[in-house]
């Protein structure tokens, strides 16, 4: 007891005091150049390093690692390949956001969709990004919450309100100019400690190999989600405005690089940390494995785990605020374009999406429902440049969008369901979506 009494203690100082360093250092946002699109002095955007750590940790998820570690318990290392497979989505999206920028010209994906289809598909794709965000909120700060605390106790809860205030603290101070600042740091810090912690854990485990054979590759050895993963690269990116807005605030040629970079770099970080599960399994845990695994290795270790924790929460969650913040004054004008206009729709969303931390969801279904309600942008992404109708976007998106909600509400039919793995039913769900949206999209061609 005197053990949880300490961790939970060096957390509280971890999560205060790495919150109000940030704080410090981050820069203030003089104008709405700064604030919306992280320009600095001289009108200068941001180079291929800072770029690439902010794309990279932005996606390093709370909720990712946890779900990495998790699926490694689960399934070996197929496991977590299958969940750093969707960091294959930075590759699709680098390609199709160069092409909408040097060949269409347009400056944002909301430029190219109200060009293209009308204010009808903007305003639809903006709910849809809207959900992503408040999935974010809440997916990220469960995770530190439960560090603290059992669901619905009053630790849990002060926890997470603590953190989204003092991270929303630093956001409002500089928006997307002190997130990406802060991704840098927060990149660095998180390889540091992953470094650390796999030092710990390898030399205790089985042997690399047995790490690397750890995995049955069926369909009910997590074959499954790896193969949803692959069908939802080619449209899960683009309704994740973290990444697709910094693909429009620096020139096309280092955009292209960084969103390059970043597809090994993550890649290799979750699956990675995947082992950590895979550890779990071999020493027979079970429960919350990130949390079992630091108490098996000692404090220090542990804080390593829980500040990696804290780093990786904290960069999802200032960048959740500035896409937010961006989609609302920028992308929908539903303001005029000012620093304290941007400000108000960050606190705004941060009250909003900490609502749904009272329900209990899971965590996994923040990726895997909205995954699946957005498989209807590949056909639009992917052929972007093709002579459609203006309905198209609404028809092909909502069909993806059924086939998601009809899937997460429990309703999606057995005799529709051809395999009966873990995930059969999500499998089958965005086989025959994706087959449906791409019909549509090809039946909604402007004939010559």
């Amino acid at each position: 007891m005197e053990f949880i009494y300490s961790i939970i203690f060096w957390q509280w100082v971890l999560v205060i005091g790495s919150s109000l360093l940030l704080l410090l250092i981050s820069p203030v946002a003089k104008n709405a150049e700064d604030f919306f699109r992280a320009t600095t002095k001289n009108n200068q955007k941001p180079g291929l390093f800072l770029l690439t750590s902010s794309l990279v940790i932005s996606w390093i998820f709370a909720k990712s690692i946890t779900n990495a570690a998790n699926l490694g318990l689960k399934y070996g290392i197929l496991g977590g390949m299958a969940y750093a497979t969707y960091y294959f989505s930075f590759l699709f999206a680098g390609i199709i956001i160069y092409q909408l920028r040097t060949k269409g010209k347009y400056t944002s994906i909301h430029h190219f969709l109200e060009h293209k289809f009308g204010k009808g598909a903007l305003i639809f794709f903006s709910i849809l990004i809207a959900f992503r965000l408040f999935n974010e909120v809440w997916s990220n700060t469960l995770v530190i919450g439960s560090y603290f605390g059992e669901n619905g106790s009053m630790p849990f809860y002060m926890a997470i309100f603590l953190f989204t205030a003092l991270t929303l603290a630093y956001s409002l101070k500089g928006g997307l100019k002190s997130t990406l600042l802060t991704d840098a740091i927060q990149m660095l810090l998180f390889g540091t400690l992953l470094i650390l912690i796999l030092g710990i854990i390898l030399p205790k485990s089985e042997g690399i190999t047995s790490l690397i054979h750890s995995s049955s590759w069926t369909l009910e050895g997590g074959l499954d989600l790896f193969l949803v993963a692959i069908i939802q690269i080619f449209s899960y990116p683009f309704h994740d405005p973290v990444m697709t807005d910094r693909g429009f605030i620096t020139d096309s040629k280092t955009m292209r690089k960084a969103f390059f970079f970043a597809v090994p770099i993550g890649f290799i970080c979750i699956l990675l940390f995947s082992l950590i599960g895979v550890y779990a399994s071999q020493q027979g845990f079970s429960g919350k494995v990130i949390v079992e695994i630091g108490k098996s290795l000692g404090i220090v270790a542990m804080l390593a785990i829980n500040f990696i924790m804290i780093t990786s929460a904290a960069s999802t969650l200032d960048s959740s605020f500035a896409s937010f913040s961006k989609l609302g004054i920028i992308d929908l004008k539903i303001a005029n374009q000012s620093v304290s206009k941007g400000r108000i729709v960050m606190v705004f969303i941060a009250i909003i999406g900490t609502i749904p931390i009272f329900f209990e969801p899971e965590i996994l279904d923040a990726t895997t429902i909205s995954g699946t309600m957005v498989i209807g942008l590949a056909p639009i992404f992917l052929f972007w440049n093709m002579s459609v109708k203006k309905c198209t976007f609404i028809v092909v998106v909502a069909i993806g969008t059924l086939f998601g909600i009809w899937q997460a509400t429990g309703f999606f039919p057995n005799a529709l369901t051809f395999f009966s793995s873990d995930y059969g039913a999500l499998l089958s769900a965005n086989i025959l979506g994706t087959i449906c949206c791409f019909i549509a999209f090809f039946l909604c061609l402007i004939r010559k």
